[in-house]
């Protein structure tokens, strides 16, 4: 006899199958046997969601909206949004069992969008219902859940604790599932290191489906996951983090200069010193094009230098006199302010604006529109000419609906301090900077122009950045550096193109534990680290 509560849950998926998507039996068997791993409709009606339900593309376009360059054409055929680890457990089994891919989504930063969309059926586990933050402030400690964002940490943090502090990125709705194993680069690395150098714990579900956390997966594993990208070994549930000591006041400020007012040669003098400082002091330069303060009409480009320095505004005064007084920084240009200010202050909302800003998980002051990112490590200073060679290109794209910024992001200070085997992070010791390349644009049609203006760029730079390999920061994913084919068949040579880019030596040894730990290649997408198993030869 069929209960009413089994009849409910029938009834529900029956609504979700019936229309054209669900002709693919994967997607009816898939949900059929969800059903039969969670058995209250109530449940089910909330973690489920299908084209037919009008939550779908409230979900999807929260994270799709970010970046509207990325197709449409391949979404999911379902979103879970599990409430549990035990549900994820069940979409595991059931995806394995009935050949449905997942792709596993914590913030929607993702530049390529590899996190939500596929050519070949997939389901998209959804982690926002995972966001719990456990703060000790004695021990020093946070676990975090995969699904919290940047600025959820922060807020919890700041809660708890005027003294203690996270390093991490600068957006604040960046999810932290992503963000931490892909390295975690932010505006006190140099001070503190990433965020994956801080990470002392996580856990995970493998692709069978078993809850690991540091003494069970082991070594390797928790190795692999603490910047080589989690999502090619399993499904980050949470991470525990060692939380950092810091003054109740920090000193910040952003003071801008033109190509009028000297900014070549002060772009030029930075490179030269940036990774030098004081560890306490991180100096990004923020480089756009805009029409001339001084000229009408034309552009410029406008140099950017925004700075976080761990300590009080005498000292930092001090230091830049020493380091770079040609800068011409004076103490009115600085704001002493509390940690968790400075975390509004780069995101750029005015001063004032209550810390509960950094709770809108939902995005609500993100701008959607279409962008492309790419990156760079910088070794040796560009030369004059090289920079002018860049503000030219900048200057180029000065056309209506679109815009460019390159961020420098110093190295040096704990950064170079540790190895470049110690995590998958490799870009240590060596690097003066990195830049990312960003492009964005209102409308469809300008997306072939902008995009090819942007390896232009990135051609353009190949003269005056790192070699053998050219390398590339994960987090700032870009399929131009290379792709798998996700349909299988996919060769170590192949994938070394990009991985080698991203991971440098380490690549191999991610390899090997991903041929260890996930043989079948289960946890996959376009830019994943591949099995040797599932390759069909050994390279030790």
């Amino acid at each position: 006899m069929i209960t009413f509560k089994k009849l409910i849950i029938t009834l529900f998926l029956s609504i979700c199958l019936s229309s054209s998507w669900a002709n693919n039996t994967h997607d009816e068997y898939f949900l059929e046997c969800l059903s039969h791993k969670i058995m209250n409709s109530n449940t089910i009606s909330q973690v489920i969601h299908t084209p037919k339900n009008s939550s779908y593309s409230t979900i999807y376009n929260s994270f799709s909206d970010r970046n509207l360059r990325i197709t449409s054409n391949f979404k999911p055929s379902i979103i879970f949004t599990p409430n549990d680890e035990s549900q994820i457990q069940a979409a595991i089994h059931c995806s394995k069992k009935h050949g449905l891919q997942i792709r596993i989504r914590s913030g929607g930063h993702d530049y390529e969008g590899l996190s939500y969309i596929s050519k070949i059926p997939f389901v998209v586990i959804d982690l926002r219902n995972l966001r719990s933050i456990s703060i000790d402030t004695q021990k020093k400690t946070a676990w975090i859940q995969a699904g919290a964002t940047l600025g959820e940490v922060y807020y919890r943090i700041a809660e708890k604790s005027k003294k203690l502090a996270f390093t991490a990125g600068v957006c604040p709705t960046v999810g932290v599932g992503g963000h931490f194993s892909g390295g975690g680069y932010g505006m006190m690395s140099r001070k503190f290191g990433t965020a994956a150098d801080n990470i002392i714990d996580a856990k995970l579900i493998d692709a069978n489906g078993r809850i690991q956390d540091r003494k069970s997966m082991g070594e390797d594993l928790f190795w692999a996951i603490r910047g080589g990208g989690g999502t090619s070994f399993g499904l980050i549930i949470s991470w525990k983090v060692k939380l950092l000591d810091i003054p109740e006041k920090v000193t910040v400020f952003n003071v801008t200069r033109t190509l009028e007012q000297n900014a070549t040669q002060l772009v030029y003098k930075w490179q030269h010193i940036a990774d030098k400082v004081d560890d306490n002091l991180l100096l990004r330069i923020f480089l756009r094009s805009s029409e001339s303060p001084i000229q009408r009409g034309q552009r410029t480009v406008h140099a950017f230098f925004t700075t976080m320095f761990v300590g009080g505004v005498d000292d930092l005064l001090h230091e830049m006199q020493d380091s770079f007084p040609e800068l011409g920084l004076v103490k009115e240009d600085c704001i002493e302010m509390s940690w968790i200010e400075s975390t509004l202050f780069f995101v750029g909302f005015p001063r004032g604006t209550s810390i509960d800003v950094l709770l809108d998980w939902n995005n609500s002051t993100y701008q959607t529109g279409f962008f492309k990112g790419k990156s760079d490590y910088v070794q040796r200073p560009i030369s004059i000419n090289g920079l002018e060679g860049m503000w030219k290109l900048l200057n180029q794209l000065a056309v209506e609906n679109s815009g460019a910024e390159l961020q420098f992001s110093p190295y040096g200070g704990k950064l170079s301090d540790i190895s470049e085997s110690e995590i998958p992070f490799p870009h240590r010791a060596g690097n003066i900077f990195m830049i990312e390349y960003a492009v964005y644009w209102g409308k469809i049609e300008d997306s072939q122009r902008n995009i090819a203006w942007s390896r232009k760029l990135h051609e353009y730079m190949a003269m005056y950045v790192s070699k053998s390999p050219r390398a590339a920061y994960f987090n700032y994913r870009d399929l131009d550096l290379g792709f798998n084919n996700i349909n299988g068949n996919i060769s170590y040579e192949q994938a070394k193109i990009w991985g080698q880019k991203y991971f440098k030596n380490n690549f191999d040894r991610l390899v090997q534990v991903k041929t260890k730990f996930d043989p079948t290649n289960f946890f996959r997408n376009e830019q994943s680290i591949p099995p040797l198993l599932f390759l069909g030869y050994n390279i030790w």
